[in-house]
């Protein structure tokens, strides 16, 4: 094991899986200068024809990305915030979602999206939304939101080497954030949560940027003997719709954590499977910490309003059971 930050472990991937298959080519906005440092170093060790910058024109960009994949090469488009998804969103729902199955199979699309998601650092509303649940109405993509170095390298390894498109979504503001990685080539399965804590009392699930939060309030939680379950989706696209049905089955209460605005998201989705396929499991009502459903507003105490906080999911749990 080796302590690396966040965005260290997504530039490793790249590194390793440049190197792995020569198919796969690097695209996106200023890949060469790394703005964010995932992409750092590239340029020099793959060159212009592996690592190549794109004009600011995300329609062109995504577009360029479907037809290369198809054309046989592996494409990692790095995005830089994912709002631009929206600007390229033709590309991406009518035919990166699409193809695969419009033409019966004849077309694989072994494409990755990088995008940084999420408020907390001033950004603004046009750099600042978690738009996960308008890629997982799509359909035909895969959404893995990693919450630590580990499965940023892993989730981002599995989606480079598989044959469908993948998007890619690391939270905003957390790049710096240290932690083990495995020395060895590792992936992570795509539909596999993980439980940082195991508990019996209740379950919070969360992905992506919420994670470490959630994992601050359960200690609070904890120190009150309150013991919680804390599940990490890691993959939003597919879901690991069984293990959340477990942990609901053996706590009966669950508290689900997103930074998506509230009107449907991940939180609303994954209320909906629970309330149709784990209602007798239920000793309370579901409780959701989400955002507002508004934009993202620049000032950072406004932020900080919106975003869910520890504040709020101790109070959520709270509500749960007056007895605690």
């Amino acid at each position: 094991m080796v302590q690396m930050r966040f965005i260290q472990a997504i530039n490793k991937a790249l590194f390793e899986e440049m190197a792995r298959d020569d198919k796969v080519i690097l695209i996106g906005e200023d890949v060469e200068a790394s703005i964010f440092g995932d992409t750092r170093g590239l340029i020099e060790r793959f060159g212009p024809n592996r690592v190549r910058n794109t004009p600011i024109s995300e329609a062109t960009l995504t577009g360029m990305t479907v037809g290369a994949a198809a054309s046989g090469y592996r494409i990692v488009l790095h995005m830089m915030f994912s709002n631009f998804i929206y600007t390229g969103f033709d590309a991406i729902a009518n035919q990166m979602a699409k193809l695969p199955l419009m033409t019966g199979g004849q077309i694989s699309l072994p494409i990755t999206v990088i995008a940084s998601y999420g408020g907390g650092r001033s950004t603004a509303a046009q750099h600042s939304d978690t738009p996960y649940p308008v890629l997982m109405n799509l359909g035909g993509l895969n959404i893995a939101v990693p919450s630590t170095p580990a499965d940023a390298c892993g989730l981002l390894k599995s989606a480079i080497r598989s044959n469908d498109p993948t998007f890619f979504l690391e939270p905003g503001g957390r790049g710096g954030e240290m932690g083990e990685v495995p020395d060895e080539d590792i992936t992570v399965p795509f539909g596999v949560a993980s439980l940082p804590i195991k508990g019996k009392d209740v379950t919070l699930v969360t992905m992506g940027s919420c994670t470490k939060i959630v994992l601050e309030t359960a200690q609070q939680l904890i120190s009150k003997d309150v013991n919680p379950e804390v599940i990490d989706l890691r993959t939003l696209v597919p879901l690991d719709k069984k293990t959340i049905l477990s942990s609901v089955k053996k706590t009966g209460k669950i508290v689900i954590i997103d930074e998506a605005r509230d009107t449907c998201s991940a939180a609303s989705h994954i209320s909906a499977i629970v309330v149709d396929e784990g209602f007798q499991y239920l000793k309370a009502p579901i409780k959701r910490v989400t955002v507002p459903d508004t934009p993202m507003p620049y000032a950072p105490n406004s932020e900080k309003y919106l975003i869910p906080s520890v504040e709020r999911i101790y109070k959520a749990v709270m509500t749960l059971n007056k007895s605690y």
